[in-house]
């Protein structure tokens, strides 16, 4: 007969994990009890504000001229209370993590804060309206805007984003970041939420495409799957730690368009109107008007001596 072991101690366990872990033991005593904002809530939200920005296309679909107001009315209602409380979750947080102890603010803020990003849904429905018909009309397989709205990737990542950015600008906690993470792991598109990004914004297939913090894009803009807008390098300080906040993304101007694979590194311009090639990879601004291939971006390195 096999040696029976004994069923095991779960209690044991638990307290292996407490123990070796100080971090969490020390946030949880620093918190004392309080909630931390929770990411279903807050895709649920997101959820909800699609219905909004897009009613009728989610949600629900059974929309007519005489309902649509009182649906987006009760909608917001919603939003505005479930909004509120993970931002004040967001916020005191952050307060914990800075002071040691919750802020007697953060619930005015979170208010404050609630109703500046509600307010600014009229902007941000126009701006995706511009990225709609840009998708439609950059698209010759696409055969409707509804489609793109339905359907496309790069148009889902720029609604995340554009959300998630101006609550970014609003100085929110933790929650931009959380919006831009789903994104990502629904379109495979990687949006920071600090990017600024202009009207007309294309990303046509989509998967790969990583744009920095710091990045700032024009308007009439379109990327392809796999380009990479990011960073060269990272300033540290003097422990060697990266300084944060620092321009260190591509500045993309109008009517730019990169294609497939390409990979623009470092605080460089690509110039109005440029055109960059597939798998083109490029740590140097290029005037207006530029069109860069893999052969001159190699020569141009060469030039200024460095390799492939």
């Amino acid at each position: 007969m096999p040696d029976v072991k004994p069923p095991l101690d779960l209690s044991e366990v638990v307290h292996a994990i407490c123990d070796t872990n100080d971090r969490l033991a020390k946030q949880l005593s620093r918190r004392n009890g309080h909630p931390l904002p929770s990411r279903d809530k807050l895709i649920e939200i997101v959820e909800r504000l699609k219905a909004v920005l897009f009613p009728g296309y989610f949600g629900l679909s059974e929309m007519s001229a005489d309902n649509v107001r009182f649906h987006i009315g009760a909608l917001l209602d919603s939003i505005r209370r479930d909004l509120r409380e993970q931002i004040k979750r967001g916020l005191c947080f952050a307060c914990i993590e800075s002071t040691g102890e919750k802020c007697p603010h953060c619930e005015q803020r979170a208010l404050e804060y609630t109703d500046a990003f509600l307010a600014r849904l009229s902007d941000i429905r126009h701006l995706l309206g511009t990225d709609v018909q840009a998708a439609y009309e950059g698209d010759p397989a696409a055969t409707s805007p509804d489609e793109t709205i339905f359907c496309y990737p790069g148009v889902q990542a720029i609604t995340y984003h554009r959300l998630a950015h101006e609550l970014h600008r609003l100085a929110v906690p933790l929650i931009p970041r959380i919006i831009s993470e789903h994104a990502h792991s629904v379109t495979g598109i990687d949006i920071h939420p600090g990017a600024t990004i202009g009207e007309r914004f294309f990303i046509d297939h989509g998967t790969g495409v990583v744009i920095g913090e710091t990045c700032v894009i024009g308007r009439n803009v379109r990327l392809y799957q796999g380009v990479t807008l990011g960073a060269k390098s990272f300033p540290l300080d003097d422990e060697g730690k990266p300084i944060k906040g620092v321009a260190r993304h591509p500045i993309v101007e109008d009517d730019v368009i990169v294609y497939s694979g390409a990979t623009i590194l470092g605080r460089v311009t690509l110039g109005r109107g440029s055109v960059i090639g597939g798998n083109v990879w490029l740590t140097e601004s290029v005037p207006p008007g530029s069109r860069v291939t893999q052969i001159q971006a190699a020569e141009d390195r060469f030039e200024n001596g460095g390799g492939i």
